[in-house]
Parts: C-alpha cells; sequence; structure tokens
C-alpha cells in the first residue's frame, strides 16, 4: 500500500517565513538592480570633466599665476628663498613685482606655476608652516560708461568676459532711469539745470567756513589713475602704477571723475575736501581688468604708507574669494577707512556687492533729488549668513548719486550717475570729518567704526524707503560732524532699534507680528567698537522688558566671539512662549550687554555699555491652515558653486546668486502672500526641524539641494497623516544642456560647469517619489491662459509621472532641451510644440499636493510675468481644501496615470563633486538656531503618525535607491506591470484600500505599506497551518479507524 504524502510542519512555516520576506523585503533589492543598470546608460550619455576640457586646448595655458600667501611679512626675496629651500619640485617660478610696495615687508608672493606640476607643489605647499594658503591670482574687469540697459558685467550674451566676476559697473553716463514705485521721472531736475552742486546740499561749505577742507588728509583712490598737473586739483602727492601697462596716467576718465568728486575744485564740480592729499593708485588697465596681485599690492602700500581713507568702486557678488576679503579686513584692521559702492544690481534685493557688504567696510547706496532710493542702487540684505542665520542691513548710509558734477580726463566737468557717484561724494563727507579731528589725536578718536558711528547716527532717515533699501538713511555731514566733535570712544548697534510698527522702514518685520508656536524670528544687527580695533562682549546678551508682558518674550543670542576688525554681530532668534498664543498686544524693551577693548601699552581698558530697543507687534497664534513654512534649508546660491539662472533667456547674468530668500528676490511674493491674509515663516534646517501639525503648507520653491532619508519619510508621513499641504514649483533640469552652459574661467584656471540644473530635479523626484510624482527633464517656453489670467512658462520642465484621478493641466509648448539648447542662445529651428503636463493637483489621505515645473513668475530677478494669482488658489487648496473649478474641471482629471520608466527620468551628474556645494551629502542632520529652541542640536522632532509616535530621525533605515520608498515599491511595481493591461488602475491598492486616498488614486499605497501586506501573509499562514492541523487529526482518526477494523478481522 502506498501512503499519502504527508506535509511537513516545517515546511510550512519556512514557505511562510520566505513568502513574507519576498513581499516585505524584495522590492528593496530592485533599487540597486535598477541603478546599476542606470550607471552603465549614465557613462554612455554624461560626458566627462576631462572631455570637456580637451575640446577647448585651445582656452587653457599650460602655466598659470597662483597667490602664495604667508603667516608673516617679510622682504619678498625672503619668501623666495624659503620656497626654493622647501619645495623639492620644479616647474615653478617666482615673478618679480616691480611696483611701489616692492621697498615694504609683503605676506604673499606670485608663482607662474606649470599645471602639471600645480598638484604636487600643491601637496609641498600645505606641509610647509609658513605658507597660509594658496589661490589662483583672479582677476577683476568692468566696464565703464554704459548707458542704461545696455550695462553689463562679468557675463555678455552668455559669455563669460576676462576677468573676476563683477557686477555691471556702477558708473553711468548721464541720467539713467527705470521705473520703480519709489522713483518719478518728475525728480527735480531743475537743480541739476541751475548745475547745483552736490557739495552744498550737503552743507560743506558751513564747514569749509570755519576752516575744514581735508587739509592733511591721505586719500587713496583705486581706479584707473589720474594724469599729471590736472588743473582740479591742487594736492595730488602721488601716483603710483600697479598694473602690467607702462603710464600713470588716467585713459579712461573713470579715477578722475572720482577724485574729482572728492577733492575738486573747479567752479563747476567742486569737491568736498579741496586740501585733500590725493594718492592715486592706478590698479585698473585701460582694458578695464585688474588682477587680485596688483590689489594685494597696492592694498599693503597703502597700509605701509598709512593711509587714512581709501575709495573703491568695484564691486561683485564673491564674497568668498578670501585673499582679497582677508586683506580688505587688514586693510580696515591697520585703521584705514575704506568706503564702496553698494553696486547697481537695484531694484533687486539680495544684490549687495563685495566688499561694500561688509560689516568693516562703509557701504554707500544712491538716491535721486526727491530723496527716493535710485532704482539702480543694489538692496540689502546681505546673503552671507543665510541659510540658517539673517542678512545684515547694509548699505550703511545714501548719498546722492544722479547726474553728480566731476572732473573729465583732462579739463572740464561732466555728469555722471551710479552708486560709484555716491561712494565719492560719501569719501570726500569723510575726508571733511577725518580733517575737524586735531592730526594728533586723530589715531585716538578715529577708526572705521567710530566713522561709521558718526555716519549712520547722523543720518536723516528717509520716510519711504526700508531699512534694506536706505541703511540709516541720507548723510547728514553737519549731524556727524557735531557728532566727531565732541566723540567719547565708545562701542554701539547698528541698527539701534527694531520697531515693528515703524513701517515701512522695518520691512519685513513690521509686515508680520510675532506669536506663539512659530519659527524664530532673527534680527542681526552690526557691533560697532570704536574703543579698538579688537573687543569681546564681557557677559551673554540680556532681554530688559518694560513690563509684565515683556517676559512672554523669549530671546535667544547669538554674537560674535571676537569683535574684529572694529565690528561684530548681535543676532537675536526672538519667539512668543507658549502661554502668549492668545496674547496681543506690544512688548517692548532693551538688549543689553558691555563690550570691552584689551588696552594697548600705556591704556586702561575700556568698556561701553550697548542697547538694542525692541518694540514687537504680538498677535495670538493664527489658525494652522494660514500658516505656510517656506523651505530655505535646500536652496543653493552662488557663491561658492555654479548655480545657474532660472531663466535660459537671461545671458547677461547667468548665475542664481540674489540668495532665493522670501525677502531678497522673493520680496514681492512675500508681500503678496501677507496681503492675502497668510502667515509665512523660514526653515533653514532639514524637514525634521519642523512640526507640522502647525502650517498648513509647506512652500518649496526652486530648490537645489539633495534630501536626507529622514526627510523624504517625514515628510510623506506630514502629508499623508497630518494633513499638511505641500506645494512645489520646479525649475528646468536638462544635463545635455548643463555641459553646454560650462565655460572657462580665467579666474580660477579651471572649467565651470553648473552643479545643477534651475532646481534639483532628480532630488525633488526622490522627495515626491513615495506620491507617485515625478519631474522630466525638458525646458519649456511659451504662454499660457488659465481662467483669463495670461502667464509665461520661462525654462520650466514637465511633469512625467502623477497617478489616476489627479488633475494636470498641459500646454503647448517650445521644448528648446530637444534642440540642445544653451545660455547663450534658444534655437528655434526644428522645434515642435505639443502639450506638455506643467501643473498637477492630488489628494493624498488627508494632505493635498499642488506641483509647477517653473518658478520664474514668483522670482522678481528676471521675471516676465508673475503668477501670484495661481499661487493663491493653489495655498487655497492645499490649506484651505478649496477647490477652484477651473483648476479642478473634470477635463483634466487623469483617468490613467501618468507614467515614465526610471530610466527615463532626470539623473545627477556623475561628472560634478556636489558634495562641497550641498548642505545634505556628506553632512549631518541637525536642526541649528533658525529652529525652535526645543530641537537646537538636536535631529528634530518627535511627531505622532496614526497613533504611533516616531522618533525621528529614529525611523528604520529606508533605502531609496532610485528614489522610490521600499515599503511602497511593491505596489508600484505592481503598478508598473499593469501599465500596458486593461485594468492598469485597479492596482491591489486602488481595489481594496481606495478608502484611504480620495477617488481612488492611482498612488504609491502610503497607509497599506505598513501593515496590510505583511498581515494578510501572516493570516494565511495561520488559516494554512490550522488547516494543516484539522487535516491531520481526521487522517489519524481514519488511520485508527481502520486499524481497529483491521484488528476486529
Amino acid at each position: 500500500m502506498i501512503k499519502p504524502p504527508v506535509s511537513n510542519p516545517y515546511s510550512c512555516i519556512v514557505i511562510l517565513f520566505i513568502s513574507i520576506f519576498l513581499v516585505r523585503f524584495n522590492p528593496s533589492l530592485q533599487p540597486f538592480l535598477d541603478r546599476s543598470s542606470n550607471n552603465e546608460i549614465l557613462s554612455d550619455t554624461i560626458p566627462r570633466t576631462q572631455n570637456d576640457s580637451s575640446g577647448h586646448k585651445d582656452h587653457i595655458t599650460h602655466k598659470n599665476n597662483y597667490i602664495v600667501r604667508f603667516f608673516e611679512y617679510k622682504k619678498a626675496e625672503d619668501h623666495r628663498t624659503y620656497l626654493q629651500s622647501n619645495l623639492r619640485s620644479k616647474g615653478w617660478e617666482w615673478i618679480e613685482r616691480n611696483n611701489a610696495a616692492s621697498n615694504f615687508p609683503t605676506d604673499f608672493g606670485l608663482l607662474c606655476i606649470e599645471e602639471s606640476a600645480r598638484p604636487i607643489l600643491f601637496e609641498q605647499f600645505a606641509k610647509l608652516q609658513l605658507v597660509k594658503d594658496v589661490s589662483a591670482d583672479l582677476s577683476y574687469s568692468r566696464r565703464l560708461n554704459v548707458k542704461g540697459p545696455g550695462r553689463v558685467g562679468a557675463f555678455v550674451d552668455g559669455k563669460k568676459r576676462a576677468g573676476k566676476i563683477l557686477t555691471s559697473m556702477s558708473f553711468i553716463d548721464g541720467e539713467y532711469y527705470t521705473t520703480i514705485n519709489n522713483s518719478t521721472p518728475g525728480w527735480h531736475r531743475h537743480l541739476m539745470m541751475q548745475r547745483s552742486q552736490v557739495t552744498s546740499l550737503f552743507g560743506a561749505d558751513a564747514l569749509w567756513a570755519k576752516g575744514y577742507t581735508g587739509a592733511k588728509v591721505k586719500m587713496a583712490i583705486f581706479d584707473t589713475g589720474i594724469r599729471a598737473n590736472h588743473p582740479h586739483f591742487r594736492n595730488i602727492k602721488e601716483r603710483t602704477n600697479w598694473t602690467n601697462e607702462d603710464t600713470l596716467n588716467d585713459n579712461l576718465g573713470h579715477g578722475t571723475f572720482v577724485a574729482g568728486v572728492i577733492a575738486g575744485e573747479d567752479s563747476e564740480c567742486l569737491g568736498f575736501a579741496p586740501d585733500t592729499e590725493i594718492y592715486a593708485f592706478r590698479v585698473f588697465t585701460d582694458a578695464q581688468v585688474s588682477y587680485t596681485s596688483w590689489f594685494l599690492d597696492a592694498f599693503n602700500y597703502a597700509i605701509a604708507t598709512n593711509m587714512d581713507v581709501l575709495n573703491l568702486s568695484i564691486g561683485g557678488p564673491d564674497y568668498l574669494d578670501l585673499p582679497f576679503v582677508e586683506k580688505v579686513w587688514e586693510l580696515t584692521a591697520n585703521n584705514i577707512i575704506m568706503v564702496s559702492a553698494i553696486g547697481n544690481d537695484g531694484p533687486l534685493y539680495g544684490t549687495l556687492n563685495n566688499p561694500a557688504d561688509q560689516s568693516d567696510v562703509i557701504g554707500v547706496g544712491g538716491i535721486d533729488y526727491s530723496d527716493h532710493i535710485a532704482s539702480f542702487s543694489s538692496r540689502g540684505m546681505s546673503t552671507w549668513e543665510i541659510p540658517h542665520g539673517y542678512g545684515r542691513v547694509k548699505p550703511d548710509v545714501v548719498a546722492y548719486g544722479r547726474e553728480i558734477m566731476g572732473s573729465k580726463i583732462s579739463t572740464g566737468c561732466k555728469s555722471l550717475s551710479g552708486t560709484s557717484v555716491a561712494s565719492p561724494v560719501v569719501a570726500g563727507v569723510v575726508c571733511l570729518l577725518v580733517s575737524i579731528v586735531p592730526q594728533n589725536k586723530r589715531r585716538d578718536i578715529l577708526n572705521p567704526a567710530s566713522m561709521k558711528q558718526a555716519l549712520v547716527e547722523g543720518a536723516a532717515k528717509l520716510s519711504g524707503p526700508n531699512m534694506y533699501e536706505q541703511g540709516a538713511g541720507r548723510v547728514d555731514l553737519l549731524e556727524s560732524y557735531e557728532i566727531l566733535k565732541n566723540y567719547q570712544p565708545r562701542a554701539s548697534i547698528f541698527p539701534s532699534i527694531l520697531d515693528y510698527t515703524d513701517c515701512p522702514y522695518s520691512w519685513p518685520f513690521c509686515r508680520q507680528p510675532l506669536y506663539a508656536g512659530a519659527m524664530p524670528v532673527i534680527f542681526n544687527a552690526t557691533i560697532l567698537n570704536g574703543m579698538g580695533v579688537i573687543g569681546y562682549l564681557e557677559s551673554p546678551p540680556t532681554w530688559h522688558p518694560t513690563d509684565e508682558e515683556g517676559n512672554l518674550l523669549s530671546i535667544h543670542f547669538t554674537y560674535s566671539e571676537v569683535i574684529w576688525p572694529w565690528t561684530g554681530y548681535i543676532a537675536l532668534h526672538m519667539q512668543i512662549k507658549e502661554e502668549g498664543s492668545q496674547f496681543n498686544g506690544v512688548i517692548e524693551g532693551n538688549v543689553t550687554f558691555n563690550v570691552f577693548s584689551p588696552p594697548a601699552k600705556g591704556e586702561v581698558t575700556r568698556s561701553s555699555t550697548c542697547i538694542l530697543h525692541l518694540k514687537l507687534k504680538v498677535i495670538p497664534t493664527p489658525p494652522r491652515a494660514k500658516r505656510v513654512l517656506w523651505d530655505q534649508f535646500h536652496s543653493i546660491k552662488y557663491p561658492p558653486g555654479y548655480i545657474p539662472r532660472d531663466s535660459l533667456d537671461v545671458r547677461n547674468d547667468i548665475l542664481d546668486w540674489h540668495g532665493d530668500h522670501l525677502h531678497t528676490n522673493f520680496h514681492i511674493m512675500f508681500n503678496m502672500l501677507r496681503d492675502a491674509g497668510y502667515y509665512i515663516e523660514t526653515l533653514g534646517s532639514p524637514l525634521t526641524c519642523f512640526d507640522a501639525r502647525q502650517y498648513g503648507t509647506l512652500l518649496m520653491v526652486d530648490l537645489e539641494d539633495e534630501y536626507f532619508q529622514e526627510e523624504i519619510g517625514k515628510l510623506r508621513d506630514d502629508v499623508a497623516y497630518t494633513g499638511l499641504g505641500l506645494v512645489v514649483f520646479g525649475e528646468w533640469y536638462n544635463v545635455d544642456t548643463m555641459v553646454k552652459m560650462r565655460f572657462f574661467d580665467d579666474n580660477t584656471r579651471s572649467w565651470w560647469t553648473p552643479v545643477t540644473g534651475g532646481a534639483n530635479v532628480p532630488a525633488l523626484n526622490d522627495l515626491l517619489s513615495s506620491f507617485g510624482i515625478a519631474f522630466g527633464d525638458k525646458i519649456l517656453n511659451g504662454d499660457f491662459t488659465i481662467d483669463g489670467e495670461q502667464s509665461r512658462y520661462a525654462s520650466g520642465t514637465d511633469i512625467v509621472r502623477f497617478p489616476r484621478g489627479g488633475y494636470v493641466h498641459s500646454f503647448p509648448f517650445l521644448d528648446s532641451s530637444e534642440s540642445g539648447a544653451t545660455q547663450n542662445i534658444l534655437l528655434t529651428s526644428g522645434m515642435t510644440k505639443a502639450d506638455s503636463p506643467i501643473l498637477g493637483l492630488l489628494e493624498v489621505n488627508e494632505g493635498r499636493i499642488a506641483v509647477y515645473g517653473d518658478s520664474n513668475c514668483l522670482d522678481s530677478s528676471h521675471m516676465v510675468t508673475n503668477c501670484y494669482w495661481l499661487l493663491r488658489k493653489l495655498l487655497d487648496f492645499t490649506s484651505h481644501g478649496r477647490k477652484d473649478p477651473i483648476l479642478f474641471s473634470k477635463s483634466v482629471k487623469l483617468e490613467a496615470p501618468l507614467y515614465q520608466d526610471d530610466n527615463q527620468l532626470p539623473t545627477r551628474r556623475t561628472d560634478v563633486e556636489f558634495s562641497a556645494y550641498s548642505s545634505v551629502n556628506g553632512k549631518e542632520l541637525i536642526c541649528r538656531s533658525d529652529s525652535r529652541f526645543e530641537v537646537w542640536g538636536t535631529k528634530g522632532y518627535s511627531l505622532q503618525v496614526r497613533g504611533r509616535n516616531r522618533r525621528l530621525p529614529g525611523y528604520p533605515v529606508i533605502d531609496l535607491g532610485r528614489g522610490l520608498n521600499s515599503t511602497v515599491e511593491s505596489f508600484y511595481s505592481t503598478r508598473r506591470t499593469n501599465l500596458g493591461g486593461k485594468n492598469k488602475g485597479d492596482s491591489l491598492g486602488n481595489k481594496y484600500l481606495g478608502f484611504f486616498y480620495k477617488d481612488e488614486l492611482d498612488v504609491p499605497m502610503l497607509v497599506p505599506s505598513h501593515w496590510f501586506v505583511p498581515a494578510v501573509i501572516a493570516i494565511s499562514g495561520i488559516l494554512l497551518l490550522s488547516f494543516w492541523h484539522i487535516r491531520q487529526k481526521r487522517r489519524r482518526r481514519r488511520k485508527s479507524s481502520v486499524s481497529g477494523r483491521l484488528s476486529n478481522l
């Protein structure tokens, strides 16, 4: 008799666990397979950096100049001997610098290095104890006398000019006018018709009458030089040439004009201080080019010859050019008062130029004769401190900068406009003020901090502009004179008052009151220490409220550990305590701290108390739906990386350097949202550092950085479980286009190529993958209309993945990426218009999502048309659940999902070291001082997710692979296999769990992935075991009954 096969219980258990393992963990293996195959594709499609260079060998020299900085000042010959004794490799030669500084000790050398020997030599430099650092000898370049819209900076028609990256030249010939809200064409032109002197507008003649004319003041003018025996100047002390041209003369007229505004004596174009001693430093060639090494030598000479004041009318966005920046610090530390133009990149915000944006430099903006901010004058805030901090107030002061009269190149007068006109106006004022102090007391009283104190405290605040447009206000020579006349060395704060009731001067603070539960509001003030070049805070600052309600305000302070040179910072991080959630009123009080300076030889320690007065408006905490959180953390700007401009139509300003902040290039959008009743807060830390239950919408616009895995998981849960709304404005991303946008930079002697596109689409796709959403790599351009609103789509991207049941709007656009567009020209041949999805709206569980492929319509930098109307409608949906009938028309509802295979999605560049620019790659996830106080220094919040507490970032490690979350990949892979079938909309998730989503959306399941599949498998296993036990019992009964019958037989 053959026995029937008996099931082994152990085999059932093994099968059960294998089934669970395969269902639960198999999806996490798939991304590795996908990734390996994609790597092969990437290696074939993305050109390598080496290939980029080889195609342009004609433009690359084999030898380049480098600046070697030393820790000590010595004779140039001693530095050269030191290098010759310690550098073992050849391939370098010392360059002799035959200029006026040759007779003085120096702290740097200029070397010509063969590029083939550079890596080995740099390794050897790093081991030399006396060498501070090595950097390329950057060149500076600018354009003069360019009128109106034709003015250019470092880029012309998308091509890089020779020299350091500078913004447009801050000198404009004749009248320059651009319409702007706070300026009118009817400003007082009759003043210029009468040839009124700018000196009389400041009351300089009153000081002349007292005998103060700038005598015994050494004025250094860093410019294009000046001609000998010019009839407008009575006291040209020295002319020096620092360029490679064999002349001391000014052949352009720029340096002569600046000198005329400061010290001219012609009756038609009087200067402020005609007896000032002029030292003309010719640092620019006739081609308007200069090099860092020329500036360093000239700065050293200015220090060695004890200059009193220095005017510098250049600037650019690169505040990380350390040899230059640090030499400016050294210059001011040696008691030289530097005055510099703030830049001609207005009316845009976040466009301050360096070095005028440094706290130790007097940065000057321009106004017209109606006391309106000139349209060309750059606006603050400073962007050094972003994303974790907040910018400083700049400019420091403003002065007249339209059609100012100055000296011509040989004789006669002419008028020019620009902040480089306003800068010598203030420099002339400074020379006049220096001369009122007896020469034997100047070193004890006058320094960069005390002069700035006199200027900002004496300035006249203008009624229209805010603090980031005008600083302290218009220079008032006579008020500053009164301050300096009785000045005693002290420390102070600028600005000294933050008043939420003083609008518009205190914008943006006065536009949005404080309330409990908000992200800290950060105010960054400058400490001016007129007591000494070095200072310290004796103890941490303290808050002294004027009444009991003031205790509802909690302030944390960050500040300079060392105040040097002459200046430092103090940042207030302000929160309203939870017990003030219903308070409505004004909180007032003072922040105080003491500053002391160590004594010099023979002196006593100096100490001074600084006071910052606060008057803050507080309201009850707004409802969640009215609160919007702006993601600042994932924005990357220039410097240090080549972050390209968002619109490829803009070819003369290809770098994204305005900060991408709510209060810089998005300030108009900020004002619009406030007018619409929304409260907008800023997050400069990762997405784990905010409590989603407090906000209606997270607003993510034009973001370039990557995302931590914990951020991706938290955002998924925030949207699905806490009802957070999400609005994403993307940008173009096309690897072929990025490769073609490269240029060779003669400053750094290297190829520059964009580290990402207008936005980092591959990273955004990782972030949105849990919702079944992805952007593509098209570069779309065109006009479209929604509900009568005309808009321009400028270099935006398309949507290539979107779930069934969502609402997607498509329009016929030109795809310039298919014809290989570059920033130089957008080709028009061979293009065809096709409907491209650009706007998608989706309900997911408790949350709502809106994505749009272009951010130029929100960015005031190069906006063609705004889309604020669209943003309001999107926020109505994501924050309030209100559906606009046009946006949610049945005609745009997806009956089938949009889907594009993984290998067709935009990919990251493999030839760029992105971690050098990223705050995520290779970095630690941590909540910084811009977060709520309770999470400072931690990794984030404890969030309640569907009844379960999760400590972030204590999520299980999730392998994201190509961006698809492994816990939902099984459902997504099921969806992929069904795309070609008849039932592609009936996945397991939608068929049985559609109640988690509105309208049974074709979305990767968020909730079932946590428990449903494992539960089903486990229950099936239990049932299987139960059936097996029942079957075994029945077999035993049969066996016993059969054996009984056989025994009876």
